[in-house]
């Protein structure tokens, strides 16, 4: 009966709306970025989409490694095994620590190879400079998401919302500040975008370490994890669960970062409204992340009391909210497709006035096949997460890598070349790859749990 979904919407909503809000809270740092800097002109809005192209590569690989620990925690917190809740939390730090290094370093010393990616070259010039001080931002971003992640799988999700919020109203405060140079301050254009961004992400880790001190659950959890040693059987385990999780957002975001190179390949205004709808699209995209994290920490709840009929239903239950919401956020870029574009542009410019005027056009255009695609995306998220909740990676892994680079990317290639569709063309790929990827998964997920019902 329906009722049987319906009623575990609101537990659904109050375990991720804080989950969301703090997704939000990342995504609003690059709309503020966004927004502040295409009031500049076309050219700087393109740098600062192909600067954080490398960025999101690098958030993909390891907000998805650190995605394994919030499964493994909610299924220890079920278990009431607090040996192994502790022992998760210790090898999950050090090895997101690691691994922020490790990505700084590499985007850092590669960051040139975008002089060889014919994109323009003033867009490049741009672009290195800001990129060599985002990327620094990465490490305090990474080890934030070890806690985060290991908050929601206790389902405390509300204290990393709370250090979002803060983080966004910091580089909010300092963009204004910064990139247009008010109180005496210098005009410092994308520099100061993200020197905003590299502060906040260092007072969101701060801020969450500091507040979650105080919580009387965790403070339990924690009580003496220094006496925890190093357990390679641990590692291992975070690492087979980490690993294809981190390749499973890597084949995604890779596939959309590909959207901003093949549109830079069109030009400076295709890049522009390419960045704006994806910031827009990304926007609604948290929403469905928010709801995600709960499949996540209920499945492996579910999981660790071995009740696959109830692991079932609830991941029906938030994918069936997920698809509400989808339809309305769907609905809202049908009706707005030619307004929501004039937030990122200045049309009291006149030496930028036609090019802006191109940019809103492309945009709207690209808003109705985003509109499209909120259906497909909103199931694969959930659906993926359900799987990573119940620790199966290897076959969604695959099914990721063959909707996305198989079949997504080659129609993007083939259809967003100047003589065929373009843009539009290009964002088509997308829908493609994302409906693939959705229909696959559910098939996955549906399998899997009835056979697991039937075998218990």
């Amino acid at each position: 009966m329906l009722k049987d979904y319906t009623k575990e919407f609101s537990y659904n909503l109050k375990l991720s709306l804080p989950v969301m809000l703090g997704m939000l809270g990342h995504t609003l740092v690059s709309l503020v970025d966004n927004i502040m800097v295409g009031k500049l002109d076309p050219t700087n809005l393109a740098a600062v989409s192909l600067g954080n192209s490398f960025i999101f590569i690098g958030m993909a690989i390891g907000i998805g490694f650190s995605s394994a620990i919030t499964p493994l925690i909610a299924e220890a917190d079920s278990e009431k095994n607090h040996y192994k809740l502790q022992s998760t939390f210790f090898h999950g730090i050090i090895l997101c620590t690691a691994l922020s290094l490790i990505l700084f370093l590499s985007i850092f010393l590669f960051r040139d190879i975008m002089l060889l990616m014919n994109q323009p070259k003033e867009v490049v010039e741009l672009a290195l400079p800001y990129l060599e001080l985002v990327v620094i931002s990465l490490i305090p971003l990474l080890i934030f998401q070890a806690f985060k992640q290991f908050c929601d799988g206790l389902s405390l999700t509300i204290y990393p919302m709370y250090a979002a919020v803060l983080a966004n109203v910091i580089n909010v405060l300092i963009n204004y500040v910064l990139i247009f140079g008010k109180f005496g301050f210098p005009q410092m254009g994308i520099i100061g975008a993200a020197i905003g961004t590299l502060i906040s992400r260092v007072v969101m880790l701060v801020f969450l370490i500091l507040i979650i001190k105080y919580n009387s659950k965790i403070k339990e959890c924690l009580n003496n994890i220094r006496s925890i040693k190093f357990d390679k059987l641990m590692f291992k385990k975070i690492l087979n669960i980490g690993i294809p999780s981190s390749l499973q957002m890597v084949f995604e975001v890779v596939f959309f970062t590909t959207a901003i190179w093949l549109s830079g390949l069109l030009g400076e205004n295709p890049q522009s409204a390419n960045q704006i709808a994806l910031n827009l699209s990304s926007m609604t995209f948290m929403i469905a992340s928010g709801l995600s994290v709960s499949a996540m920490v209920r499945v492996g709840n579910q999981k660790g009391l071995k009740n696959y009929v109830d692991l079932r239903r609830i991941s029906f239950s938030i994918l069936l909210l997920g698809l509400i919401l989808a339809l309305f956020f769907a609905l809202c870029f049908i009706l707005f497709n030619d307004i929501l574009p004039y937030i990122y542009v200045d049309l009291n410019n006149p030496i930028n006035y036609d090019d802006n005027l191109e940019v809103i056009a492309i945009t709207s255009k690209l808003l109705i096949i985003a509109a499209v695609y909120q259906i497909s995306d909103t199931i694969q998220v959930i659906i993926l997460a359900a799987l990573r909740g119940m620790q199966d990676v290897k076959i969604p892994t695959l099914i990721t890598f063959i909707s996305y680079w198989l079949i997504g990317f080659p129609v993007s290639y083939f259809l967003g070349s100047d003589d065929m569709l373009g843009s539009e063309g290009i964002w088509i790929g997308l829908l493609c790859g994302l409906t693939i990827a959705a229909t696959l998964l559910y098939i996955r997920f549906n399998i899997l749990t009835n056979r697991l019902i039937k075998k218990n």
